[in-house]
């Protein structure tokens, strides 16, 4: 949405519920007829998703055209990372003072995490979808990205293909639901995050449950504005196991046309790429010439809101950044050709962090008052400093 229909949009959408953006009690959970009003938005045919209103001619057209062209002016968005393993108790104090990056990844892998018990504490009692559609909009940002599956494997959809889901938890809730309705009403772009293994083709039956997959999340609740598939790393080191990812690609377009494909760095034929902190290319020969293929596509740079030390889902005690170092941010993707989408790892009820809250209104009014910034590069010296980038 360009910057001017997009204010009128917020003027419109109600000067109260922007001015006082405070922690609401739980979201009503998503009922079966809510479910079915989402659904059927897919269907619909002819009807332009909300997100891309301004984009309508272009996308009775062409619709991926028009979702490139809309992403490609989206300018930002904010990444939610919520899991069971946001509910684990582990502290940024645990992080620094590990001795050693391995002994913390072995303690965050959780072998010995027991998540069933996890799962029975899970309530996502204060995880507000109205609310956080809301701070996306009083940011300016354009899209959410959000886990519908993370460390812990609890799937926060319903599905067919596991039992361990948020809808067997004590929440009770469908949280891929909630956010999609609230994401079609206000005219958000909403990205679905999928784990490593759902890129993965190999053996048959991991590909059939990954196609399940990718079709209910696409069937389910209405427009996606993408798929964010994670864990490109094991695409270059066995691409054996990904080799018909162009299949998994194309029922992805005959589902909705729209929808966007990202896949980290990617393989060649995403629709963007999304690497973490700055446009990089990863080493070997095979990210090599996937860079090259996805040479000019637009970026989609991810960074963490919890810093120091830096951390997706939610750790007890990290620094935070804050609305006077977004502009950098900003103009530091703008100059690598990317968005900036910025992660906040909701605390264990699932409301979002009070710092991130403050920083996110923050620099939506000052995006107001200034407008975004020209594109700038960070010295990467000072970027380190504020990403702690490894």
């Amino acid at each position: 949405m360009h910057h001017q229909n997009r204010r009128t949009f917020l003027q419109s959408f109600g000067a109260a519920s922007l001015a006082a953006l405070a922690p609401r009690t739980r979201g009503a959970p998503a009922t079966p007829a809510a479910s079915k009003a989402v659904s059927g938005a897919a269907t619909a045919g002819a009807a332009t998703p909300s997100y891309l209103r301004d984009y309508e001619t272009q996308y009775r057209v062409n619709p991926r055209t028009a979702a490139i062209e809309w992403h490609r002016n989206a300018r930002w968005g904010m990444f939610i990372h919520y899991a069971l393993e946001s509910l684990r108790g582990l502290t940024a104090r645990e992080a620094l003072n590990s001795k050693g990056s391995d002994e913390w990844k072995k303690l965050k892998a959780g072998a010995d995490v027991d998540y069933k018990a996890i799962r029975d504490r899970f309530t996502a009692a204060k995880f507000d979808a109205d609310f956080i559609t809301d701070l996306a909009l009083a940011a300016e940002m354009r899209y959410i990205n959000f886990t519908t599956r993370h460390r812990g494997n609890l799937y926060m959809f319903r599905t067919s293909v596991s039992a361990f889901t948020s809808v067997n938890s004590p929440a009770r809730r469908d949280l891929v639901a909630e956010l999609a309705v609230q994401c079609q009403k206000k005219g958000l772009g909403l990205f679905m995050y999928c784990p490593p293994d759902v890129a993965r083709t190999e053996p048959q039956e991991t590909f059939e449950r990954n196609q399940t997959v990718v079709r209910e999340l696409l069937t389910q609740y209405g427009p996606v504005a993408g798929i964010w598939l994670d864990g490109i790393g094991s695409y270059y080191t066995e691409p054996e196991a990904y080799r018909r990812i162009n299949e998994l690609y194309a029922l992805i377009r005959s589902l909705q046309p729209q929808c966007l494909i990202s896949f980290k760095q990617g393989t060649g034929t995403e629709d963007f790429v999304a690497p973490e902190g700055l446009m990089h290319v990863k080493d070997g020969p095979i990210a090599t010439k996937a860079w090259a293929l996805n040479a000019g596509k637009r970026g989609d740079i991810c960074t963490n809101m919890q810093t120091n030390p830096p951390s997706w889902l939610y750790l007890d005690g990290c620094e935070h950044i804050d609305a006077t170092q977004t502009p950098a941010l900003l103009a530091d993707a703008f100059a690598q050709n990317a968005n900036l989408t910025l992660t906040t790892g909701p605390l264990p009820h699932g409301s979002i962090h009070p710092a991130d809250v403050a920083a996110l209104r923050e620099a939506g009014a000052r995006i107001r008052k200034d407008g975004f910034p020209a594109p700038a590069l960070m010295d990467r010296t000072e970027r380190k400093k504020i990403k702690k980038l490894k």
